[in-house]
């Protein structure tokens, strides 16, 4: 009796746990050999699909047979064995050298040539039925992500709730993730620190495990935490409709983090640390602890020599401060203006909320125009690519806009009050905070920082800076008119406040 190999397969784990097929081909293999008075000597099994080769198992059995071990073998059905050509083209090469080829399923004799037409017929027709599932399944994958629904496993923070819907929130590792994205976002944490900081307060990972760094570093630069859902292999963005954990403007600032967080650890943790610059060579100065005090040095080679003392830069700092300060007058005038603001708002709310929503009108316009162009040619796929995600950014942070001030989130009045209330404290807070919230003090009120040897220069951002120069008129004289000036003022706060920057970022808060 001659001795033949018996092949099985199903296309995944999934199926060869809990799925009948197996057990179905060996009984229908076991049955043919039964009739046939064939000797079954080995048995291979394999959970691959046969749509594209590389199947470790049928390859090594395939090496076997060349290699006269067998007599042949005995598959179930010809989509069994090989649904792309390729692999059906090496079983044929078997069967030209003498070696069997039996299907249990099928009567065909491979040895004759009506028989072998048939067989490759049928294995045409299995290589379509793949070629046609796969480009169906790819249709239904970009259905998906047109709906704003990821068809993929949903990332830490999130759960799955079904095929076909939106991921939930995770309500353990949701806020852990968000905490993630705050801290790192501060700009003091490395990846690896942050690592430690999260296992402490609980994150894990799917199994309870660990989050390993390089996972943590992957997670922090998904936007699918934002709102947006991003394609790697296409390089393709589409909005999803799933609930953000964070906002995009927080996802901006850990992407700005990863580009520029300081690599070297210091030992000495200075207030001034790679916040002052050289006004000649634009180099950060070096900070320096000798005999006690502090020193800032610029040490670029062939550069004005710049040594001064970190106090000396503070009491300039400090003046700088000073000009934030509110008088009398001015307390007395804004507690009676800042009520009216806020009537003011409430008039004006539905207002920005329609200017808001108009925004949102014409962003779809011009999404649905670069997607004609693609369909004409016109312009080149990475293009589309880069102006759709610009646009999908920026109708995303609308959408977060209209949700702040629909909820009562975000409100002129109360921003105003607190940057304004940061502003007249600052001189104060600095001297009574550690150095930690005086660096963020010094970079959320100043931008540049020029220190030389014969002058230190801070210039105040946008609109503190119009704060410490409020009692210069066009003129260049000084003026006391405390109406006026803060009028003016006001028309420069708030459109400061609504910018980019400040309008998205929270206020440190006021000591």
């Amino acid at each position: 009796m001659k001795n033949y190999y018996a092949y099985i397969r199903v296309s995944t784990t999934k199926q060869g746990e809990h799925g009948v097929s197996l057990v179905e081909q060996r009984g229908a293999i076991e049955a043919f050999a039964i009739r046939n008075h064939f000797a079954i000597g080995s048995w291979y099994e394999e959970q691959e699909t046969a749509a594209k080769r590389g199947r470790p198992i049928f390859t090594r059995m395939l090496k076997l047979l060349r290699s006269g071990k067998a007599a042949g073998v005995i598959i179930h059905k010809i989509d069994r064995s090989a649904r792309n050509l390729r692999d059906w083209t090496e079983l044929a090469e078997l069967v030209d050298s003498g070696i069997e080829v039996h299907f249990a399923h099928e009567s065909v004799d491979l040895k004759s040539r009506g028989g072998r037409l048939s067989a490759d017929i049928m294995a045409v027709v299995a290589s379509d039925y793949i070629r046609n599932l796969r480009e169906e399944t790819i249709k239904g994958f970009y259905g998906r992500l047109k709906q704003g629904i990821m068809p993929m496993p949903a990332p830490l923070g999130y759960l799955d709730a079904g095929p076909g819907r939106t991921k939930i929130i995770d309500p353990l590792n949701g806020p852990l993730m968000q905490r993630a994205f705050e801290l790192y976002a501060t700009g003091r944490n490395s990846l690896t620190s942050l690592t430690e900081q999260m296992y402490a307060i609980g994150l894990r990972n799917r199994t309870g495990k660990r989050v390993h760094r390089n996972v943590l570093n992957r997670l922090l630069k998904n936007p699918f935490y934002a709102g947006l859902i991003y394609i790697q292999k296409t390089n393709q963005t589409f909005s999803g409709i799933h609930e953000p954990l964070i906002t995009l403007t927080l996802f901006e600032r850990v992407q700005n983090c990863f580009s520029g967080f300081p690599k070297k650890e210091h030992s000495h943790q200075l207030i001034f640390r790679r916040l002052l610059k050289c006004p000649h060579c634009n180099y950060s100065l070096i900070g320096e602890v000798q005999k006690g005090y502090v020193y800032y040095r610029c040490q670029t080679r062939g550069c004005v020599r710049t040594c001064l003392r970190e106090e000396v830069i503070a009491n300039r700092l400090l003046e700088t401060l000073q000009l934030l300060q509110f008088s009398n007058d001015e307390e007395e005038y804004l507690d009676r203006r800042l009520p009216k603001i806020r009537k003011q708002w409430d008039l004006e709310r539905d207002n920005v909320l329609a200017g808001l929503k108009t925004k949102l009108i014409q962003i779809d316009d011009r999404l649905n125009r670069i997607t004609d162009l693609l369909v004409d040619g016109t312009i080149e796929k990475d293009s589309f690519e880069h102006r759709k995600k610009t646009l999908l950014e920026e109708r995303l942070k609308i959408n977060e806009n209209i949700s702040a001030i629909t909820t009562g989130q975000w409100s002129v009045p109360e921003r105003i009050e607190k940057f304004l209330e940061l502003a007249k404290s600052a001189y104060l807070a600095y001297q009574t905070a550690n150095k930690e919230e005086r660096r963020e003090l010094i970079e959320t009120i100043t931008s540049n920082r020029l220190v030389s040897e014969k002058s230190i220069e801070f210039t105040l951002r946008t609109p503190y800076r119009e704060i410490a120069e409020r009692f210069n008129s066009t003129t260049g004289g000084p003026t006391r008119d405390v109406p006026r000036t803060w009028e003016r003022l006001f028309a420069h706060i708030n459109q400061a406040l609504q910018s980019s920057t400040v309008f998205n970022n929270e206020l440190p808060k006021a000591a």
